[in-house]
C-alpha cells in the first residue's frame, strides 16, 4: 500500500515538472510586447457641439388682401423676383345681398336728408337776403341781423355735411359691389400688390379660391409669401446638457446637406429663454444669422447641421489623448518618454482643450520628443483595433 502512494506521488512529481516545462517552453515561443512610440503634432484644435436644425429667410412676409372676395387672376410664380409695388393678383369681389340692399336704402336715406337740408338752406338763404336789406336800411339791429345770418351759415353747413353723406354712402355702395371706389386710392383695392422686394417663396391659393381680409377676428388669407434670399438665418435646437456651454455671439460653421463640399459661417445670436418637451428632453431653439452667402442659391427650408464652436487653439502641440495616463493616486495625467531602445521616463504634462481625438499639451514635452503607446497588443494600439 504505501508502495503504490509513493509511486503516484512520484508520477505526479515528474507530470508536475513536464508540465511546467511545457509551460515555460510556450512562453519562449511568444513575441515579447514591443511598444510603439508616436510624436506630438501641431494641431488646430476644435471643441464644438452641433445642432440639427434647418435654413429659413431672416424675414418672412405674408401679402394678404386688404378686402374679402374671390382671385381672379394671379400674376406671380414661386420662384420668381418681385419689386415692392409688383402686381400679384387681381380679386373679384362677390357682393354681399343683404350689405347691398342695407347700402342701397343708406344712400336713399342720405339723398333724402341732403334734398331736406336744401329746402332749408333755400327758405334761410331768403329770410336772410330780406333781413340783410333790413339791416342796410337800419331799420333792424345789428343783434337780430347775428341770429339770421348764424341760423343762415348753419344751414349751408347742414347741406355740405350732407353731401358728405351721400358721397360716403356711394362709396360704401361701389366697395360692396366691387371692392373699389374712387377717391380712396389704396384704401380699398382688388389688386393686390407686393409690399416689399424679394423672392417669391410661395403661394398658396389659385385662381377661383375665396380670400378673406384681415380684421380683428380673421388673420386673413395668405396670398404669397415674398422674402430676401440674401438674408437668411439658421434656426435649430438643442439639447439642455449643450445648452448651458453656449452664449450669443459664439461663431457657427453651417453645412448644408443638399450643398456638399461647402460650409457657411455665422454668427449665433439667439438662445430661446425658455425650452420645449421634445421626445422626453428638453430642446432649446437657437437662431444664428449666415454671415455672407455669395453666389450660392440656398433654397428656403434645407435640413443644416450648425457646429458651435465652444472653444479654439490654432496651431499648439498636441498628441492624441489615447497616449495619456492618469496617476492612481493624484489623477495628474503624464505620458511616457522614450530614453533608449524598449526604455521609456514618465513625464508630467499640462494639458489644455481636447476634441476627443486630440489633446492640447501645454508644458512637459517637445515636439521631438517619442511618446508610449502604452495600450497595445502585440504591437498594435488598442485604439486602432477594430
Amino acid at each position: 500500500m504505501k508502495r503504490t502512494t509513493t509511486i503516484i506521488v512520484l508520477l505526479l512529481i515528474v507530470f508536475g515538472f513536464l508540465g511546467a516545462l511545457y509551460f515555460f517552453w510556450i512562453k519562449g515561443q511568444e513575441d515579447p510586447i514591443t511598444y510603439t512610440s508616436e510624436s506630438p503634432t501641431e494641431e488646430t484644435i476644435i471643441v464644438k457641439t452641433v445642432a440639427t436644425g434647418s435654413i429659413v429667410p431672416k424675414e418672412e412676409i405674408l401679402i394678404k388682401p386688404n378686402i374679402s372676395g374671390v382671385i381672379e387672376q394671379i400674376f406671380i410664380d414661386a420662384g420668381e423676383y418681385v419689386e415692392q409695388g409688383d402686381l400679384i393678383a387681381q380679386i373679384k369681389v362677390i357682393p354681399n345681398a343683404s350689405s347691398l340692399t342695407s347700402a342701397k336704402n343708406n344712400i336713399a336715406s342720405n339723398q333724402t336728408a341732403l334734398q331736406t337740408a336744401r329746402i332749408n338752406l333755400q327758405t334761410q338763404q331768403a329770410s336772410y337776403d330780406r333781413q340783410k336789406a333790413l339791416f342796410d336800411k337800419g331799420v333792424i339791429s345789428a343783434n337780430d341781423f347775428e341770429g339770421i345770418n348764424n341760423a343762415y351759415l348753419q344751414a349751408k353747413q347742414s347741406v355740405e355735411q350732407a353731401k358728405i353723406n351721400v358721397n360716403s354712402a356711394n362709396q360704401n355702395y361701389d366697395i360692396i359691389k366691387t371692392g373699389t371706389t374712387s377717391g380712396l386710392g389704396n384704401i380699398a383695392q382688388t389688386q393686390v400688390r407686393a409690399t416689399v422686394s424679394g423672392m417669391v417663396l410661395d403661394v398658396p391659393v389659385k385662381a377661383g379660391n375665396q380670400v378673406i381680409e384681415a380684421n380683428n377676428f380673421n388673420e386673413g388669407t395668405s396670398i404669397a409669401s415674398i422674402a430676401d434670399i440674401k438674408q437668411m438665418i439658421f434656426e435649430g435646437k438643442v439639447d439642455e446638457s449643450e445648452v448651458g456651454k453656449i452664449k450669443e455671439g459664439l461663431p457657427l460653421e453651417i453645412t448644408v446637406g443638399a450643398i456638399e463640399n461647402k460650409s457657411f459661417d455665422a454668427v449665433l445670436d439667439y438662445i430661446a429663454p425658455k425650452g420645449i418637451a421634445e421626445n422626453g428632453a428638453i430642446q432649446f431653439e437657437i437662431k444664428g444669422t449666415l454671415k455672407k452667402i455669395d453666389s450660392t442659391f440656398i433654397r428656403a427650408g434645407l435640413s443644416a447641421n450648425a457646429s458651435i464652436i465652444l472653444d479654439k487653439a490654432e496651431k499648439v502641440l498636441a498628441i492624441k489623448e489615447a497616449l495619456v495616463q492618469y496617476d492612481k493616486e493624484t489623477k495628474k495625467p503624464y505620458v511616457e518618454i522614450e530614453i533608449g531602445d524598449q526604455k521609456f521616463e514618465r513625464k508630467d504634462i499640462a494639458l489644455g482643450i481636447s476634441d476627443g481625438i486630440f489633446v492640447e499639451v501645454k508644458n512637459g514635452i517637445s515636439k521631438t520628443d517619442k511618446i508610449k503607446v502604452w495600450n497595445q497588443v502585440q504591437g498594435v494600439p488598442k485604439y486602432a483595433q477594430q
